[in-house]
């Protein structure tokens, strides 16, 4: 397992960590999954086996039992793991239960801090942007859960990307902690984040965890041009994310991913993850499974280096359209591009 720098921090975290939204099976988030404690050991067994040291989860997932059943299936091993959690969505019925708020943030914190059964967080991550919540409020509660010891290291998750850099702007304008990651979906299916969010993580030192880096299943390889998809998948369930706005491009990207895997004797989500995981600026791309024999699959394609080529061919055939500025950009601005610029434009400077 090959372990990165997270950010601007001094913090390693492994290139694929568990995502454990599947843990519990409570209320909507059944149609995810609903690995219970027994089978979160197995699955927490498999991950630290193969060398992954981040648990990602929330307190949202499942009505907090997600963070409940992490913290049982851990038990001694805790102080073996980093753990992720977020905060920002209802937590209950009260005008206050949800939010960015100082009051949420840190009855959140503390509620996670118990089911999880540890006494700090290491990454608290902002789960959704709060427009209602004056950053400078957000920000110093952080900062005091820092100071607490409750917390070591911040994030942010689904901003865009005014919000991020507004965040990191307020955070140094006033001296208060500064995220050093964000949470984002990026796929091949969906790398609407390469216009603004891959870019300011390159240019302001922040790492980057994927989430959901199979687009639901979407990029299994189980969804083809023709074929009836298989029953009692996330989409079929109506989870609802991501959006699929091309279905013929998803299927040309399947495709692909489906030829590439066969010659290398893999599977189309390794091949999947595995050009995630050499992106531009990821840190680590956050796995998911409802079986045991999906984990395992999953975590082989840490193994699994793609080819020049072979990431040329995913390239071209998910490559999304430059919106303005950035078409402009690449016929007048060539000669003055920065590393974070080239993130997105490069490839289609290669072209001319």
């Amino acid at each position: 397992m090959e372990y990165r720098q997270l950010g601007w921090s001094g913090l390693r975290i492994s290139a694929l960590s568990l995502g454990t939204m599947t843990f519990g099976g409570r209320g909507n988030f059944a149609k995810t999954g609903a690995t219970d404690v027994a089978g979160a050991r197995r699955q927490v067994d498999l991950c630290l086996d193969a060398g992954i040291n981040l648990f990602d989860t929330a307190d949202v997932y499942s009505a907090g039992l997600s963070e409940q059943i992490l913290g049982e299936a851990l038990g001694d091993r805790r102080a073996q793991v980093l753990i992720a959690t977020k905060a920002r969505f209802g937590t209950g019925r009260g005008p206050n239960d949800a939010g960015s708020s100082r009051f949420h943030l840190i009855e959140a914190v503390d509620a996670s801090l118990n089911r999880l059964r540890t006494d700090h967080i290491d990454i608290y991550q902002l789960h959704e942007w709060d427009g209602l919540t004056p950053l400078e409020e957000t920000l110093e509660a952080l900062d005091s859960l820092i100071r607490s010891g409750k917390v070591r290291y911040v994030g942010v998750s689904n901003f865009s990307g005014w919000h991020v850099m507004k965040t990191l702007t307020v955070s140094e304008l006033h001296r208060l902690i500064r995220p050093v990651c964000q949470q984002i979906h990026y796929t091949l299916q969906a790398r609407e984040a390469e216009y603004e969010l891959v870019p300011i993580s390159l240019d302001q030192g922040l790492g980057i965890l994927i989430w959901s880096p199979l687009a639901g299943g979407l990029l299994s390889g189980k969804y083809r041009r023709g074929q009836q998809p298989p029953e009692a998948t996330r989409q079929l369930a109506n989870w609802g994310e991501p959006p699929v706005r091309d279905q013929e491009k998803l299927y040309d990207i399947v495709e692909v991913l489906i030829e590439i895997a066969a010659a290398r004797e893999a599977s189309a989500a390794q091949v999947a993850l595995a050009w995630l995981m050499g992106r531009s600026g990821v840190t680590s791309v956050v796995i998911g499974a409802r079986t045991d024999s999906q984990l395992k699959e999953n975590l082989k394609a840490a193994e699994l280096v793609l080819s020049a080529e072979e990431r040329a061919r995913l390239d071209a055939v998910s490559m999304p359209p430059l919106l303005y500025p950035y078409w402009h950009q690449v016929s007048t601005a060539a000669d003055r591009l920065s590393p974070a610029d080239l993130s997105l434009l490069g490839a289609h400077l290669s072209k001319q």
